[in-house]
């Protein structure tokens, strides 16, 4: 029999996933098995709840007992010890297309109060359009100093994928187990969704820009800015678990704090312009890198803007970018602002390489800052599959970050150089007078 057909065998198998109840307890046990087993994925995920280093267990299905007499059975409990210090945290976990409940999630609330538990971290594929808010509005006034997280799956998943291509497992036995855990949440049977779909909103919302009846307060617009958040989310995710690093959407402090500043904000620009915007910060990148859609036209942008150097001419200044873009596509645009004049000029890269100074505009003051702008047509279709909005906006952001962002540097002025001092002129040798005496005796 030819081994080509076997199946090999894993840690954590994907088949025979029968119903949600299933796929939840299978993901709930996987994952935390994992935790109790590999130390440095323990770490990126545990240290930022406020987890000390220790030893860590994990137990699946565990009831409690309330004081007013509710049974509560929690998908997980996790706890590590460290010395004579426990810290422990309840799990709650949905997969698939299954949402948070807020009376379920007040009940382990209550577990975690009457416990002294240090928190509740909820798990599902809901993304929050703010990293740290939670997308269940829980009772403040009675749980307002329970500590509460939440992580979506697609989170985990790009943990896992950081610890294990760049942080590193130093145990192999602990690298093939986390390699087991990626490998089953991008599974598509395991309930550990990507997000893939822009809402119920989305056809609501384009028809209604199609036919210019959206107006403020339209709940659609919303919805599908909020939306918007999540697909920057998972966009910085989906860099995260690639580039290794913290990579996330830029807020203000005030839109960080409450993330219905920032909905409010886009869902005015939604309603005024037509489009949804935003940046993500990645580390070492010469400057966030920004997102923008037309949803009129069903056109996107990427772009990265960077100053220009500090350099005498103006010329001099446009050569230090155009060296930089050397191997990049003609049809990128280069929008170029100037020192103390409002005017700004565009021009595309392949016009630029031809007419280095038409894109100066002939105007005498230097370009003080230059963007550079990668646009395309993106599809219609809010969900998954060939046109879909998200996908293509994945695409894009991939695509300008690779040919132009991650090859970029801010401009570095030289070292200051000492002068080359100059030899001090030889002394000429002093030539002694004869004496007197001497000469008159030799006469």
């Amino acid at each position: 029999m030819s081994e080509e057909h076997w199946h090999e065998a894993r840690l954590i198998p994907i088949s025979g996933i029968r119903g949600q109840d299933e796929q939840e307890r299978r993901a709930t046990s996987a994952l935390l098995a994992v935790l109790t087993a590999v130390h440095e994925f323990e770490r990126e995920l545990l240290k930022p709840l406020g987890a000390p280093a220790g030893k860590v267990s994990a137990f699946c299905e565990v009831p409690f007992e309330l004081a007013d007499g509710r049974k509560v059975r929690v998908d997980g409990v996790v706890r590590v010890v460290r010395g004579k210090r426990a810290w422990t945290l309840v799990v709650e976990v949905k997969t698939g297309k299954a949402e948070l409940d807020k009376e379920q999630v007040e009940a382990y609330l209550d577990v975690v109060k009457q416990e002294g538990f240090a928190g509740l971290l909820t798990i599902s594929n809901e993304i929050a359009s703010v990293y740290g808010q939670h997308p269940v509005a829980v009772n403040k006034v009675r749980y307002g100093r329970v500590p509460l997280y939440h992580l979506s799956w697609a989170r985990i998943l790009s943990t896992a994928l950081v610890a294990n291509d760049h942080i590193g497992i130093e145990d192999p036995e602990q690298d093939w187990i986390l390699s087991e855990l990626i490998r089953y949440l991008q599974y598509e049977g395991s309930g550990a969704r990507a997000f893939d779909d822009m809402g119920p909103d989305w056809t609501a919302l384009r028809t209604a820009l199609r036919e210019g009846t959206l107006r403020r307060g339209d709940d659609t617009a919303t919805g599908v800015a909020v939306r918007w958040e999540q697909l920057l989310q998972h966009i910085s995710l989906s860099l995260a678990a690639r580039l290794g690093g913290d990579v996330h959407p830029v807020l203000t402090r005030r839109e960080a704090r409450d993330p219905t500043v920032r909905t409010t904000a886009l869902a005015k620009e939604l309603v005024d312009e037509g489009t949804l915007s935003g940046k993500i910060a990645i580390p070492n990148a010469v400057a966030p890198l920004e997102i923008s859609a037309d949803l009129n036209s069903m056109m996107a942008s990427a772009s990265v803007t960077v100053a220009a150097p500090d350099l005498a001419r103006s010329t001099a200044r446009l050569n230090w970018l155009l060296r930089q873009l050397r191997s990049a596509s003609d049809s990128l645009r280069i929008d170029v602002s100037f020192e103390w004049i409002k005017f700004t000029s565009a021009e595309l890269l392949g016009a630029i390489r031809s007419d280095p100074k038409g894109v100066l505009a002939g105007t005498d003051r230097p370009p003080r800052s230059f963007t550079v702008v990668q646009t395309s047509r993106v599809g219609t279709k809010r969900r998954s599959g060939s046109g879909n909005f998200v996908k293509d906006m994945e695409k894009l952001v991939d695509e300008f970050y690779r040919e132009v962002v991650q090859g970029l540097k801010p401009w570095t002025p030289p070292a200051p150089k000492l002068a080359v001092e100059k030899p001090e002129p030889a002394e000429e040798p002093a030539v002694s007078e004869p004496e007197t005496d001497a000469l008159a005796a030799g006469s």
